[in-house]
């Protein structure tokens, strides 16, 4: 499994300082150019992606094809405007499903 990646996208003020933590970084200038990114990293074997909240807001039918899939696990973390929600709304019912009850 060493074929394996890990990869941040998003805007480029937000996605660069995960390159010195050895990361793919993913820099897209519009929501267009990350939902292409997001199915390449898809394709390419990419495990895990980070994905900053201000493009996953408008690709909820992206997250959606990808939500119950083994790969790529989508994170949704913080850009560089600060928390939406969306993050933490998703690991509620994430948890909410596993358990059957929210416990968060």
């Amino acid at each position: 499994m060493s074929n394996w990646k890990i990869a941040v996208l998003g805007d480029r003020e937000s996605v660069m300082g995960f390159k010195a933590l050895g990361l793919e970084v993913c820099p897209a200038e519009t929501v267009e150019e990350a939902k292409a990114t997001l199915h390449r990293l898809a394709k390419d074997n990419c495990a895990v992606v980070y994905l900053t909240e201000q493009y996953a807001a408008e690709m909820e039918a992206e997250l959606e094809r990808y939500k119950d899939e083994l790969t790529p696990a989508i994170i949704l973390i913080p850009g560089k405007s600060g928390s939406l929600g969306i993050g933490m709304d998703n690991i509620k019912s994430a948890v909410e499903r596993a358990v059957g009850a929210d416990i968060l």
